[in-house]
């Protein structure tokens, strides 16, 4: 397999992209957990604080931002893998014309260099859960089956949508407005118990709840997932994954031209 045999060229690329995203910067990677985590400190802030934003049914003050930081983790990883393999043959065409190596190449350094920005995220918020009294319980050991299928859902979508975007720019126009509209259609800034009943239709389409739940219900309540719920969307995950490679091989040959 092409990926296996350029692993150290998938490697090398992924701490290389990762230290040449934050060249000259004091910080350097910290700046890809410090920005997820100052978006759910503002979201927390402005919800909690001044709209007194809560969950119902439990008091704790903490509880609010520990389910806002833990569904904003889990659509982090999601959106990363996504619109950057969505875009990822097109940035980097120059360089698909000069070198010759396996195309797949690009999206899977893309997905490595996503789980390992998550995972540092992950040991980040585990301090800061920790400073507010909420200590990690066994529960979080559900987190890998999320990365998992979050990670799948989003490489498979990103690489169907990156190989069309190259012959149809305007996905990749399309697919920003999408993800805006898809974020507030997830409850990720509001419990699911609060969703009018009317509109309850559009949870059930959308894979993303039972997904972002398994993020909120161990690193929240220190529950395990329910697995029924997770039947279809990990369907859905392993069955993009496996049409992405199917179209990627049929299309993959026209790439370098249509760039």
């Amino acid at each position: 397999m092409a990926v296996w045999r350029y692993r150290n060229f998938i490697l090398a690329s992924i701490f290389g992209e990762l230290k040449g995203r934050f060249a000259r910067s004091r910080l350097g990677l910290f700046w890809s957990i410090l920005h997820p985590l100052a978006q759910a400190a503002i979201f927390a802030l402005v919800l909690a604080e001044v709209l007194g934003a809560k969950l119902p049914g439990i008091e704790d003050k903490a509880a609010y931002p520990i389910y806002l930081l833990a569904g904003m983790a889990a659509w982090a990883l999601f959106t990363e893998i996504l619109t950057r393999c969505i875009t990822v043959f097109v940035d980097y065409g120059a360089t698909l014309k000069k070198i010759a190596f396996p195309r797949i190449c690009l999206p899977v350094i893309v997905w490595g260099g996503a789980l390992l920005n998550h995972v540092l995220l992950l040991l980040a918020i585990m301090v800061v859960f920790m400073f507010m009294g909420h200590p990690p319980g066994l529960a979080w050991f559900a987190v890998p089956v999320g990365i998992v299928l979050i990670s799948l859902f989003a490489f498979g979508l990103g690489l169907t949508l990156g190989l069309f975007n190259v012959f149809v720019r305007d996905i990749g126009q399309v697919m920003t407005v999408v993800i805006q509209l898809w974020f507030w259609l997830t409850p990720v800034v509001y419990p699911l118990q609060i969703v009018p009943e009317h509109l309850m239709w559009l949870t059930h389409l959308n894979p993303m709840v039972a997904l972002v739940g398994i993020y909120q219900n161990a690193l929240l309540l220190d529950q395990w997932p329910d697995f029924m719920p997770l039947i279809i969307p990990a369907a859905l995950a392993l069955g993009l994954a496996g049409m992405a490679f199917v179209v990627f091989r049929r299309g993959s040959a026209e790439l370098v031209d249509a760039l």
